[in-house]
């Protein structure tokens, strides 16, 4: 990213990225709530939180949330933006448990009217009553036509005022900001107790108001209801020729007041309709996108003469596939609705349906696989049977062997074997260098 920010072809001259690292400890997982305390001192303005592994559609842009943020922050001191996208249930007859935890939607409470998330059913709620959905009174008062939907799921995308890494300062022991922080950051808006203990640090005092009074008289923004109800009850009373005479105040009595920040969490809610969006945070949803873009491209033979000797003429490749460069792919070899990696080797009269095959994999002559994701230099040896499994990286199948729905892995008592015969390998070296010393 940094060289092509400067490269001449950037559209971004003056832009400049500091990308700053952290050690993660093997032993610990970290939270984005961890991460952003760490850096907080860095953040100085208003921020964004984006996921390097969310797919949106062209119809559901940045800018959106953005522009959503920027109006609400200043009209009406909301404090936060995100993002849920709509998705269909996994499919439990076609999924693979032995992958991981199946994708799942996430209950959430909003108002469509206004697009503000109001609650979000955590794992700790569903422990806490698996059976009903606990909603407060408050909640309910403020915002009576609430929608309740199981339909969507959080793209981990949300765009915050500064003073929410204060309130993410003061709650320590906050990890996760998907299940654990954004669901506390929407009961401030409802909840007085929690408003008057955190509403001085998610909306300090600033020229929020004047702002908000400068949109309020914009030409651009619609009176609020009461405004129009009282400017309708003016109308119908009796008025003397020396009112009607006074030039009206760019000041109305509601300004005169400081209006209470709302302390709200604005919601984009996107539809499936308005295009296929996911985050490929998992082993189902990253065969799924591979599955949805394979849809969208027609694959056409390499142009160049070096990739085109390659791929044998009697090769069978569907047009619903993508095959690296550099892929050697020989004679009689099936390939269906697939996506083949880079310096790979397919050989003679495999079979391969619906996988993902990354990059410097060589399957054997005679091997099939169906609904697979192999790692990067993973080797399928010759007439091998393979369906809807995984491999990690470097694994070795060998010749002949079958394997249905697994989570194919290196062993750890591999791997200390093989850190062995190293250690000894050098120390037979060493011996070596000693003895041709002497």
């Amino acid at each position: 990213m940094s060289n092509y920010i400067q490269s001449d072809s950037s559209s971004f001259p003056t832009l400049r990225i500091d990308l700053q690292t952290y050690e993660e400890s093997q032993d610990l997982a970290v939270g984005t709530c961890t991460l952003l305390r760490h850096f907080s001192s860095r953040i100085q303005s208003d921020f964004v939180v984006l996921p390097c592994d969310f797919v949106p559609p062209p119809a559901l842009s940045l800018t959106q949330l953005l522009n959503k943020f920027r109006t609400e922050t200043t009209y009406d001191g909301s404090i936060a933006t995100t993002c849920f996208y709509e998705a269909s249930r996994a499919d439990k007859s076609i999924v693979t448990e032995e992958w991981g935890i199946l994708p799942t939607n996430v209950p959430i409470v909003y108002d469509e009217r206004s697009g503000t998330l109001l609650h979000v059913d955590t794992p700790d709620d569903a422990d806490k009553n698996n059976e009903e959905f606990e909603l407060r009174m408050s909640l309910l008062a403020k915002y009576p036509r609430t929608k309740l939907s199981s339909s969507f799921r959080d793209s981990h995308v949300y765009v915050c005022k500064r003073a929410v890494l204060d309130a993410l300062t003061e709650k320590a022991h906050l990890d996760s900001i998907r299940d654990e922080f954004i669901p506390w950051l929407c009961k401030p808006q409802y909840q007085q107790t929690r408003r008057e203990k955190y509403g001085n640090i998610l909306s300090p005092v600033s020229n929020n108001v004047s702002q908000g009074m400068a949109l309020k008289h914009s030409t651009l923004h619609l009176p609020a209801k009461n405004d129009r109800l009282r400017q309708s009850e003016l109308d119908h009373e009796p008025v003397d020729e020396h009112m009607r005479s006074i030039v009206p105040s760019p000041v109305d009595d509601s300004d005169e007041h400081a209006v209470e920040p709302s302390l709200r969490v604005g919601l984009v809610v996107h539809r499936a309709s308005s295009g296929f969006a996911l985050r490929a945070n998992n082993l189902h949803s990253y065969l799924d996108l591979n599955r949805f873009f394979l849809g969208q491209t027609t694959y056409t033979l390499p142009s160049d003469p070096e990739n085109r000797s390659l791929i044998d003429q009697k090769a069978q490749i569907s047009g619903d596939s993508m095959i690296g460069r550099s892929t050697k792919v020989e004679e009689r070899a099936s390939i269906k609705r697939s996506v083949i990696g880079k310096h790979c080797v397919i050989g003679k009269m495999a079979k391969i349906v619906g996988c993902v095959i990354l990059d410097h994999c060589v399957i054997a002559d005679g091997a099939r696989l169906e609904g697979c994701i192999l790692g990067a230099y993973t080797k399928v040896g010759t007439k091998a049977d393979l369906s809807r499994c995984v491999t990690q990286p470097s694994y070795e199948v060998a010749a002949g062997e079958s394997a249905k729905a697994e989570k194919l892995e290196i062993s750890d008592w591999t791997a200390h074997e093989t850190s062995e015969d190293q250690d000894s390998d050098d120390d037979d070296d060493d011996e070596s260098t000693e003895d041709d010393s002497d």
